[in-house]
């Protein structure tokens, strides 16, 4: 299949390589040029903007940081070749990968159908070692037989695909409260950990027990890198979380759902960021409590 790839960061190249290896004829763009060299050595052409990625594309995909950057990339005109979205193909699905807002992927949904073009979300579950290993959990939503299409891409991408219906933004929804879920186990184990530190427990035996009683990967995984404090490499930007916790807050307001524990999290995210954790991974938020704690 031709397939066109937009965003080639620390997410993005490991799903765009996968495509190649899967046999899929890519096409690659990304800001920093430098990032596509990689996928150039593997067979991948290199484009110079969005527009030129997906003009013979049969599928386009993007995996990038925000509702600000797929708008950049998908309906911003560039000064010489236009808007992605006006360049590709009749026919031809977009699917989006990022984390992004339920208004803008009713937007996008819109827009695309305006164009007689497919649009299909599926936001992926897992961090940068996941979708290297091809273990992402892929959440898709859209019209079945423009799902159907895309399935071997998400599966050349995933372990595992879950569709959430028809609606594209049902999927995005779906991963927003995911993420909440996540953020909010991740601020319950900053305050147990230091809770247990201050009172000189070995937090490498209080993990032991959690894994026992709750064996999940993602207890032991982050219940490591918060033990540890190991923040650095972020797998996941903390700014990003905080992104994430806000877009929970935003669908919301939208649906008069009270999150009061969001607003407290969305909260420590930006402590966080306002001391300068910005970059550190989104585990980080476990610093809060702990300089909160005095340690």
């Amino acid at each position: 299949m031709k397939v066109a790839f937009i965003g080639l960061g620390n997410m993005g190249e490991p799903m765009a390589l996968n495509l190649l290896r899967a046999g899929h004829e890519l096409t690659v763009y990304n800001r920093t040029p430098g990032k596509a060299e990689r996928l150039a050595k593997e067979g991948a052409r290199v484009a110079d903007s969005p527009a030129a990625a997906v003009r013979e594309a049969e599928v386009a995909i993007t995996m990038l940081a925000n509702d600000q950057a797929v708008r950049a990339a998908m309906l911003t005109p560039a000064q010489q070749s236009g808007a992605a979205i006006d360049a590709l193909p009749r026919g031809a699905i977009y699917v989006c990968t990022s984390t992004i807002s339920v208004a803008l992927s009713k937007e996008l949904a819109e827009k695309h159908l305006a164009h007689r073009q497919g649009y299909v979300a599926a936001p992926v579950l897992g961090r940068p070692d996941a979708a290297a290993q091809k273990k992402l959990w892929i959440i898709a939503a859209g019209l079945p037989a423009e799902v159907a299409r895309c399935r071997p891409l998400m599966e050349a991408m995933g372990r595992a695909v879950t569709v959430m219906g028809e609606e594209a933004w049902r999927a995005n929804l779906t991963k927003i409260a995911t993420n909440f879920m996540l953020a909010s186990m991740l601020e319950a184990m900053g305050e147990a950990i230091a809770l247990v530190r201050k009172s000189r427990i070995d937090p490498q035996q209080f993990l032991e027990l959690l894994n026992g009683l709750f064996n999940s990967p993602i207890y032991e995984n982050y219940g490591k890198i918060i033990a540890e404090q190991r923040f650095e490499p972020a797998g996941f930007k903390l700014r990003l979380g905080l992104k994430d916790v806000g877009l929970a807050l935003e669908a919301a307001y939208d649906t008069a759902v009270p999150m009061p524990l969001a607003s407290l999290v969305r909260d420590h995210y930006l402590n966080a960021v306002a001391h300068g954790r910005g970059d550190a991974d989104w585990a980080a938020l476990a610093e809060v409590a702990a300089h909160d704690a005095g340690l």
